[in-house]
């Protein structure tokens, strides 16, 4: 059933124009490449609605609660970057920083609901023309020492792909690893590093307002799953996506999720 939703998918994109590169500052799941525009206040609230009341040990769940601001650090401007000024070419280094306050994991991890992120990359072409974007960065780094320390790191880079006329969307390819201790698979053995896929693309011939995204995170951990959805822009500053997670630990209960941003 998965293979079909990605091959129709492709298939359809196949036979439509090019020239649509915009996207959102976030993909369903993993980091994007994205960094947020100097100056502005990106404010996220996630809902992970499982579609099952009880895990397979017949334990309730509940609607994982994610909110969270990301602030941007570099501007794209040379004057006005730090990094800039010290030599020119580094004024196309952006980064951002923020932490996520979340509810919903469970009696013992919601007492220490805080999580902080941050992220550094460089956009598409930025140094030389079909150059892809890269980025680096973690988050999910707690404060509770082997409880919510989970320290994500991942290196990602992105490419927005075109066929003549034909665009075939952005596809990305990262890796991550994090806290050992803490990422286990279903027979709570270590698996704590994998690959990051993901395709994107801005549907512009039916609107530049609708969005579509793919994207995988591997381990058997809390952290992997396949998840599809789309996302659609109400406003120049607000818009939500709306997806389906499908975990690769089947003792995980698949959830639906509804993500809001708001732009300041």
């Amino acid at each position: 059933m998965k293979s079909k939703v990605l091959f129709s998918l492709f298939s359809v994109l196949c036979f439509l124009p090019a020239f649509c590169y915009a996207t959102p500052s976030t993909l369903i799941w993993t980091p994007s490449t994205d960094i947020q525009p100097y100056g502005k206040i990106h404010l996220t609230v996630d809902n992970y609605t499982p579609v099952r009341s009880r895990d397979h040990n017949d334990n309730q769940l509940y609607v994982q609660q994610v909110y969270g601001p990301t602030f941007s650090l570099l501007s794209d401007k040379p004057e006005d970057n730090l990094l800039g000024k010290l030599w020119n070419p580094l004024a196309k280094i952006m980064a951002e920083t923020g932490f996520d306050y979340k509810k919903g994991l469970g009696p013992t991890l919601d007492k220490w609901p805080v999580y902080f992120h941050f992220k550094a990359g460089v956009p598409e072409d930025a140094y030389f023309k079909y150059m892809p974007a890269f980025a680096v960065g973690a988050y999910d780094l707690g404060y509770k020492h082997n409880f919510t320390n989970n320290n994500v790191w991942y290196l990602r880079g992105a490419k927005t792909i075109s066929a003549g006329k034909v665009n075939l969307g952005r596809f990305s390819v990262g890796y991550f690893n994090g806290n050992g201790r803490l990422l286990r698979d279903k027979n709570n053995e270590r698996d704590n590093s994998g690959l990051m896929l993901a395709w994107d693309r801005t549907m512009c011939e039916i609107s530049d307002k609708l969005w579509l995204s793919v994207d995988y995170q591997g381990t058997q951990s809390a952290y992997g799953a396949l998840n599809y959805g789309l996302s659609w822009k109400f406003t120049k500053n607000i818009s939500a996506i709306l997806a389906y997670d499908v975990y690769n630990n089947p003792n995980l209960k698949n959830t639906v999720t509804f993500q809001l941003d708001v732009d300041f």
